[in-house]
């Protein structure tokens, strides 16, 4: 599974902006999808992550209520909407995917996913 994050840019403090994270195939339909971000410096954290069989979604507390992770089958994308931004959000942003049905505990964990595309670039002015 090939997987491409893009989207990222700059905005300013308040802003917003929709990642994307394409597939390679339809691998969407199940498993589990990753948000995670890596700041200058900083190691590479957990922002989202959603098993899509029961709908099972964790968020960071960082970014709880401003972020929402979605997808459209059709298209074979999956989305990182991002409302409120601060500069702290500021990373390079990667989607990252297993075939395996997650739990709650660990969605957030990196060493979970097998399969991660390029990151893309966010940076929040402020």
């Amino acid at each position: 599974v090939q997987l491409q994050a893009s989207g990222g840019g700059l905005v300013q403090a308040g802003g917003s902006l929709r990642l994307s994270c394409a597939a390679s195939e339809s691998t969407f339909s199940s498993g589990t999808l990753g948000w995670f971000r890596q700041a200058p410096g900083k190691e590479r954290e957990f922002v989202a992550g959603k098993r899509w069989s029961f709908g099972t979604t964790a968020y960071a507390t960082s970014v709880k209520g401003r972020f929402t992770i979605s997808k459209d089958n059709a298209k074979k994308m999956v989305y990182l909407q991002m409302n409120s931004l601060k500069p702290e959000d500021t990373a390079v942003y990667y989607c990252a995917f297993t075939t395996r049905n997650l739990i709650y505990s660990s969605l957030s964990s990196r060493a979970e996913y097998e399969n991660w595309g390029q990151g893309t670039l966010v940076t929040v002015s402020s």
